[in-house]
């Protein structure tokens, strides 16, 4: 298709004198090598300088611990400024500067420029608006950072050609800075023209001197250079594509470690996990499983892409955990199949132990999708990102309800603390105002514990409380909620329960306390009993104070009787207080000491 131009070419030119046409030709070459226009070559520099000024952007974002709170409030750690100031030295950018929205210099490797501003029209009429604004001019060579410029033979200062580009910076849609790059682009301009002049000369002296068989080298040097175009357009859409699916990637793991990190449960964790991981590695099926608390075992937690798990499996069935590092089946000539892997059909698959801080907390195991086992092995590496990521979000919820778990337990008991009694039943006071459910509060004080303590000393007495804890916390279903807001004091919670079963679960504790041995030592201790005080909503109070302060009432009735019994609260739902009006706290626990 290409040689046809060609062959009317070479017909035309058989009727015509070979000499005149060669003196012409000649003559239009030289004309267009010593004409051609320098706006063409500058045209061709500004669109690459476009390119590579969006690269560079995307380069320094990358690098800044927050671009966002760089731009937005100037905010830079020495981080940022050691490597913004190593950027000319790996970049053909030889200054740089950053500006906040309102055209203000607040990073410069000029420390003069700082705190300048940029008022022209084109910072707000193009940059601000999201667009590339380019400028090209002459400079002298001073003005040339890094450069050694030396003086002309006349003594004049010789000029550079200097591209500035401004390259706004977005965030959610909204222009928040922009950042300028100055770039000394005079060889390479010099070296463009050059190159095209050369190449003009030697097109034309091919073309005057073969012009006869120009019919033949055009088309043998098209289907050349199609073929070479064709080829590096094939590789240049393969880097492309290469650096496009890793562009992602690395988003897609920013966005699960920033999700992961806001995680508040291992559950809402793994939802996360599934949902990502069906995006990260869609030619896998894959599970995670979770070492128990015992750790004698895994639980399955989650699955994606049509991969399953088990409830449980045991550590040593699977090759990756027992030899302590990943498992890869189908890469070796001889291998064997994880317990927890089989039925298995032969698909490849890998066991990634999960390790956070030199622990190993869990297995990732993956397996190719039906049809996609070709290149499997090549999800290994973002694999075992995507591992680490999990390890350690792992560890962090953990971490975190373990430390919550510390605020609002009592480390003797292991049963919540005043705080956290507190809070709870102020939020059941509240859900049963709006749903009407009935509520209980149980006050428990173990009998005669001073004397207790006095007698056999602080140890046997701290046994006597684990144990009271103990048998309370079996006790609790559901939502029911036991406490020790201190000392020998106990509390039972009790949503959703209705007035009679409440008295009825408080009896059942009193004669499971009753039923308890103590040892200590090698003795067993005396009998443990406990006064019980119970209080119903809305009958003995609307209010969280209100609540407890008839528990507690009834409960001391219970000692005033003779103590090992349950006493339920007497009158009507009390109109609510005024909390200054409330017993001085002081009064009622020295009323409860003295009852003791």
């Amino acid at each position: 298709m290409t040689h046809g131009p060609a062959r009317k070419l070479a017909a035309k030119l058989k009727s015509f004198s070979l000499l005149p046409l060669l003196l012409a030709a000649a003559a239009l070459a030289a004309r267009a090598v010593y004409s051609v226009p320098a706006p063409i070559v500058d045209r061709m520099l500004e669109a690459d300088l476009r390119k590579q000024a969006d690269t560079w952007r995307r380069s320094v974002l990358l690098h800044l611990s927050s671009s966002k709170d760089a731009f937005i409030v100037g905010d830079l750690n020495d981080h940022d400024e050691e490597y913004l100031s190593l950027v000319p030295e790996t970049s053909d950018v030889y200054r740089l500067k950053l500006f906040a929205a309102d055209g203000t210099i607040f990073w410069s490797t000029r420390r003069e420029n700082i705190g300048e501003r940029n008022t022209k029209p084109y910072f707000q009429s193009v940059v601000a608006q999201g667009l590339i604004y380019y400028k090209h001019e002459e400079r002298p060579a001073t003005e040339v950072d890094g450069l050694e410029a030396a003086v002309n033979a006349d003594g004049s200062i010789p000029y550079r050609e200097v591209a500035e580009v401004y390259s706004p910076v977005m965030h959610d849609g909204i222009f928040i800075g922009a950042i300028e790059f100055y770039s000394d682009i005079t060889d390479v301009r010099n070296t463009f023209i050059t190159r095209v002049r050369i190449s003009l000369a030697l097109i034309s002296l091919v073309t005057v001197a073969a012009v006869t068989i120009v019919s033949v080298v055009v088309y043998r040097t098209n289907r050349r250079s199609l073929r070479q175009i064709e080829e590096r357009s094939a590789k240049d859409q393969e880097i492309m594509a290469n650096q496009l699916q890793l562009a992602r990637e690395v988003k897609l793991l920013g966005e699960l470690n920033e999700w992961l990190q806001s995680c508040r449960s291992l559950d809402e964790l793994f939802g996360m996990v599934s949902e990502f991981m069906g995006h990260l590695l869609p030619d896998s099926e894959g599970s995670i499983y979770v070492f128990s608390n015992s750790r004698d075992v895994l639980d399955g937690c989650s699955s994606w892409n049509g991969g399953s798990h088990k409830d449980h499996i045991q550590p040593g069935e699977c090759w990756g955990l027992r030899r302590g590092r990943t498992y890869e089946f189908g890469a070796s000539e001889v291998e064997f199949t994880c317990e927890h892997a089989k039925p298995h059909d032969g698909r490849p698959y890998f066991c990634f132990p999960i390790l956070a801080h030199g622990e190993t907390v869990g297995l990732m195991h993956l397996r190719a999708r039906p049809g996609r086992a070709g290149d499997f092995s090549g999800c290994k590496p973002l694999a075992q990102m995507c591992a680490e990521q999990i390890s350690m979000a792992i560890a962090n919820v953990r971490m975190r309800d373990q430390l919550h778990d510390q605020s609002v337990r009592d480390p003797l008991t292991g049963l919540f603390n005043r705080r956290h009694m507190t809070e709870t039943l102020r939020k059941f006071v509240g859900a049963s105002q709006n749903s009407g459910k009935p509520l209980s509060v149980v006050s428990i004080d173990v009998d005669h514990f001073k004397k207790f303590n006095d007698n056999h000393g602080h140890d046997a007495g701290d046994m006597v409380l684990r144990a009271v804890g103990a048998a309370m916390a079996q006790a609790c279903d559901g939502d029911e909620v036991a406490c020790r807001p201190g000392g020998e004091e106990f509390a039972l919670l009790l949503p959703g329960v209705c007035p009679e079963d409440a008295v009825t679960k408080a009896e059942l504790l009193r004669q499971a306390i009753e039923d308890v041995a103590v040892r200590y030592g090698e003795k067993a201790l005396p009998r443990i009993s406990i006064s019980l005080g119970v209080a119903h909503y809305p009958a003995h109070g609307t209010m969280p104070q209100d609540l407890l302060r008839a528990s507690d009432e009834a409960l001391y009735e219970a000692k005033a009787k003779g103590r090992n019994q349950v006493c339920v609260a007497d009158g009507t739902s009390p109109l609510p207080r005024d909390p200054a009006a409330l017993p001085d706290p002081g009064r009622v626990q020295a009323k409860k000491k003295g009852a003791a």
